[in-house]
């Protein structure tokens, strides 16, 4: 792990010395090239859109809170002809400072009764207030700096150290709803995406995880990048490692040395409540570490893993979606087609020749794209072949392009993950949603740099991924922050691992 990370940092540091590099030669920066819109492009007619959208009326959403009258001075024989409504949207914000004068009483016996303070308070500031704090900052993207002067602007008198405070202190509520997201999101999913993205904490470099689909997203700030740690975060808390039938299969397929598959199948005990117990069981089972590839610790601790999630019910005939790293190619595993359509359009040409054959396959992969997209929609034996035919014969295909041909038989080479969708067209063909999930990660990042506090950075995955999955659940995160903290006239907001169950169920 310390090497993984070492190894990381490295990159990142020449990385940046190569663009401080160009900087003061004088040099332009790689080029940035706009994405081809292969996704966009292959859509029907009718989802593209002809013409101008008509919209429904604007105030049919809205619910009239209050109605007020406005006169008009008329001449003498005029008709009273009813009223002409128009509706007008305000919002109401101000500081409020109240003081609750409790009674205390003395009993007879001597003890002290003091009145208790109503529903939905914590510390010496109310519901609102915290509701506020927490949707601007996760919401609205607020830096602490901002959030704090915003709060004094308003009329709140505050410290910068009492923000962080309302940001992180007493949210363990709000972090077992997140991991039980995850553990539901995973237990009735039939495809999850994976993506993840650079952040920072306790100034290191570090990566933020994101696993979800169309009704939930979840996230987890790491320092490693590696398989092993995607298997710990898909435990969802789990301490487990299980050996069974799932857990042999993975460590063949990762090529396990037979001796120590068998020693673990011939072992009576299969189920192991911690790290350290499954760690005593391989060095019991002369099973250590070695300077070989594969790590024979690494493969069976992945695979032990693996099978704990299977015992649970989670993953076994899921399909795992992402854009070909390495670290998410567990289980019934999926590629992302616009990020394999995106390496033959980023490719260099240098001559017209070179351009023509690029332009070719380009418009074939487009073509197939949209195909695959109709069979999801109406899936058919006769089609699924003439798709698979299809594909072979693109991907095979030879231009005299020495780069695009080495680029086209790689793809071939996934053929699999990159069919998946005949076989299961439930199944999208990208990782848009993953994409778009993770960019408020990458624009926290932007803007605030990390977290330091472990608190902290539980706080930002967790509210992150339960912000996601009430906006795919149709619930508004105002609404579910005010339900949470007893906020008063707050409507009741059920439990998103229970809507995401139900939703899953219809």
């Amino acid at each position: 792990m310390r090497v993984l990370e070492e190894n990381a940092a490295l990159r990142a540091e020449v990385a940046a010395l190569r663009q401080e590099n160009r900087r003061l030669k004088g040099l332009k920066g790689p080029p940035s090239l706009k994405p081809s819109g292969m996704d966009k492009g292959s859509e029907a007619p009718s989802k593209r859109g002809s013409g101008k959208r008509r919209r429904g009326p604007k105030n049919a959403r809205l619910t009239v809170d209050e109605d007020r009258i406005l006169t008009v001075e008329a001449p003498a024989g005029s008709r009273f002809k009813g009223y002409e409504d128009f509706t007008v949207q305000d919002l109401v914000i101000k500081s409020r400072v109240i003081r609750y004068r409790r009674e205390r009483w003395l009993t007879p016996q001597g003890e002290t009764l003091v009145a208790p303070l109503p529903p939905g308070l914590a510390g010496h500031f109310g519901p609102e207030m915290r509701r506020f704090v927490l949707a601007q900052y996760h919401q609205g993207q607020l830096t602490v700096e901002r959030l704090t002067a915003l709060l004094r602007g308003l009329g709140i008198d505050l410290s910068k150290r009492q923000v962080v405070r309302l940001l992180t202190a007493g949210k363990d509520g709000f972090l077992d709803e997140n991991r039980a997201v995850l553990r539901t999101g995973l237990e009735t999913a039939v495809w999850i995406t994976a993506d993840d993205t650079g952040a920072r904490h306790a100034d290191r470099n570090a990566i933020c995880t994101r696993i979800g689909n169309d009704r939930f997203a979840w996230f987890a700030t790491t320092f490693s990048k590696s398989r092993l740690n995607f298997l710990r975060l898909l435990r969802a808390g789990d301490e487990v490692y299980g050996v069974n039938e799932a857990a042999l299969d993975y460590m063949r397929t990762r090529q396990l040395p037979g001796s120590a598959i068998a020693r673990l199948a011939a072992h009576g005990q299969r189920r192991f409540a911690s790290q350290q117990a499954w760690t005593a069981h391989l060095q019991d089972l002369a099973i250590t570490a070695r300077a070989a590839h594969p790590d024979p610790v690494r493969i069976a601790t992945e695979g032990a893993l693996w099978g704990a999630l299977v015992a649970r019910g989670r993953l076994d005939e899921t399909v795992i979606l992402s854009d070909d790293a390495g670290q998410f190619n567990v289980g019934r595993h999926a590629l992302c087609w616009v990020h394999a359509e995106r390496l033959v359009h980023q490719l260099d040409t240098f001559c017209e020749r070179q351009r023509q054959a690029k332009e070719a396959i380009q418009a074939g992969i487009w073509r197939l794209y949209a195909d695959l997209k109709a069979y999801c929609r109406d899936p058919t034996p006769a089609a699924r072949r003439a798709l698979a035919a299809r594909f072979d014969h693109l991907f095979k295909s030879r231009t005299g392009f020495a780069t695009l041909d080495r680029l086209l038989a790689r793809l071939h080479a996934n053929r699999t993950e990159l069919l998946m969708v005949l076989e299961r067209p439930d199944v999208p063909l990208h990782t848009n949603d993953a994409e778009n999930d993770i960019r408020c990660q990458v624009t926290r990042r932007k803007l605030s740099g990390g977290t330091r506090s472990e608190a902290g950075r539980e706080c930002r995955d967790a509210f992150l991924g339960l912000m996601k999955t009430c906006n795919k659940l149709g619930i508004r995160f105002w609404d579910y922050l005010g339900c949470r903290l007893d906020a008063p006239g707050a409507p009741y907001v059920a439990p998103p691992p229970q809507l995401i169950r139900q939703a899953a169920s219809t």
